[in-house]
């Protein structure tokens, strides 16, 4: 049993993180998951998605039982205030593909969960449409996960790519499960000498991204965990439907 659970995408925006964690590998309806487990945190990389985050939080909540689930990991800014290595913790997460949102008790301004990676265009729609600061695309999906198991649920992103980063589609280089092809992407980027230089700035934040998130995470997960051992823990302020 933990009593935190962490859902991110892809290990290398936790690897900061988990890298002397115990690892342990488990099947869960069918598909494998890697786990790091610490003492009552445990960590999970589901992949690319809402559908293989919505895995990942329930092969993490059957597996483990936690008291709480995180979403953390990347986000694209919607506010051109917000940096490169800049930590949110959303008030409210907004599911775009129906509308349904997500109120928590803390935090300031609005997630949107989109289902592909926005560009520069589409960002500045998200942000009018919703007023929202933020978009990934698996928070949403954990928060659905959390709720249907009366589990608690929070978010915890970094800001990965500036409001005005246009990069190509990342689509044709995840499969089904969620799992990102670098061999794919890198022979597709080898070919196009004019996607060399972004590539490398989009490197260069995500390690920069990963090592903010992965240090707030080393600042807070004490409290965290003391938090969730309390009667008095934060609860799921409340789930609207739209």
């Amino acid at each position: 049993m933990s009593r935190i659970a962490i859902v991110a995408a892809l290990e290398r925006e936790v690897h900061p993180l988990v890298k002397r964690w115990r690892v342990n590998d488990k099947e869960y309806a069918g598909c494998r998951f890697r786990f790091f487990e610490n003492r009552e945190v445990v960590v999970v990389c589901g992949g690319v998605g809402a559908e293989a985050a919505r895995r990942a939080a329930e092969a993490a909540i059957a597996t483990y039982s936690p008291t709480a689930i995180y979403s953390a990991g990347f986000a694209g800014a919607l506010d051109s205030a917000l940096k490169v290595g800049t930590v949110i913790e959303p008030r409210r997460v907004v599911n775009v593909s129906d509308g349904s949102s997500v109120n928590l008790e803390r935090g300031e301004g609005v997630l949107v969960s989109f289902g592909s990676v926005a560009t520069p265009a589409q960002k500045a729609k998200l942000r009018d449409s919703f007023s929202a600061h933020a978009v990934d695309m698996e928070a949403a999906a954990v928060a659905q996960a959390a709720e249907a198991r009366g589990i608690k649920f929070a978010v915890v992103k970094v800001i990965s790519d500036e409001f005005d980063f246009h990069f190509p589609s990342m689509a044709p280089f995840v499969d089904a499960a969620g799992h990102f092809s670098e061999r794919r992407f890198a022979a597709f980027v080898g070919l196009r000498p004019w996607l060399w230089l972004p590539v490398l700035r989009l490197a260069r934040n995500s390690r920069r991204a990963a090592a903010a998130l992965c240090a707030w995470f080393s600042e807070n997960l004490e409290r965290i965990v003391s938090a969730e051992a309390s009667p008095d823990a934060h609860q799921l302020e409340a789930v609207n439907r739209q």
